[in-house]
């Protein structure tokens, strides 16, 4: 687990159950580790305290989504949301 994931657990950890707040913290270090290598928790957990949600897994796939839109490279953030790309999408490999 990188030193990203950690920090980002525990600051999740306050806001959710362990198992979410992991997930979550290792979706954002995938995030940082394909598309923006300098990502820090600071700016991740000041997108979230800045989210116009109140539950946790909406706020945190608004930050996922708001991370997307500052990265050019970045066309499609579901992967790195809580549920991933969801029953309901599209699959990813067809047609790659």
């Amino acid at each position: 687990m990188s030193e990203l994931s950690e920090t980002l657990a525990a600051a999740f950890a306050d806001e959710t159950d362990e198992e979410v707040a992991q997930t979550a913290a290792e979706n954002i270090a995938a995030f940082a580790e394909e598309y923006d290598e300098d990502l820090t928790s600071d700016r991740v957990t000041d997108l979230l305290a800045d989210a116009p949600y109140d539950d946790f897994g909406r706020r945190f796939n608004w930050v996922v989504g708001e991370l997307a839109a500052e990265n050019e490279d970045c066309t499609d953030s579901r992967e790195f949301r809580i549920d991933g790309f969801g029953d309901l999408a599209a699959d990813p490999d067809i047609g790659t």
